[in-house]
């Protein structure tokens, strides 16, 4: 009994942490967006933009850094999708301004703009503060405030693992 409430506890701790990933300072999306990189190729018939040589994109507090971000715009113009890639790719973003930064790291990164997930595959971590959360994949869904992770398909594979600090007693 004394395992399931100790593991009901971090089951519970980890939702709380999840769910501040969902929201980010309002006036981020108001911000404009900076790109900077050592190369640009943008093709206007296709859409897509491809950044390469140390790229950093900058709106707000959120910041993508990666050696490669390809940047897809739908047909109305709108940014649909963003695939960073990097040793690793790097993203943070504060959802508040109470909470420490959220930082996520991967050996690529694939951000939906129309559903709000991002895609997060090999050597996925996530941190904000101390707490971490780590596997293969993860795919955070913003709008659900929900993460799912998976450890790897091949045999010994990276598992998913967790690391959460215990609160302050006030």
């Amino acid at each position: 009994m004394l395992q399931i409430k100790k593991a009901l506890q971090g089951i519970l701790a980890l939702l709380l942490v999840i769910s501040a990933y969902s929201f980010a300072l309002p006036e981020d999306q108001d911000q404009p967006i900076y790109v900077s990189a050592d190369h640009a190729t943008m093709n206007e018939i296709t859409g897509i933009a491809v950044y390469t040589g140390d790229v950093e994109i900058r709106q707000g507090t959120m910041i993508l850094q990666g050696s490669r971000v390809e940047m897809h715009r739908d047909a109305q113009g709108s940014i649909s999708r963003i695939i960073a890639t990097g040793s690793p790719a790097q993203f943070q973003q504060q959802a508040s301004p109470n909470q420490p930064l959220t930082r996520a790291y991967g050996l690529r990164m694939d951000y939906r703009v129309p559903t709000q997930t991002v895609t997060i595959t090999e050597q996925a971590r996530v941190t904000q503060g101390a707490d971490e959360f780590t596997g293969e994949r993860i795919v955070y869904d913003m709008d659900k405030s929900v993460v799912d992770a998976f450890r790897s398909e091949s045999q010994g594979g990276q598992r998913v693992q967790m690391v959460i600090q215990p609160k302050a007693n006030p």
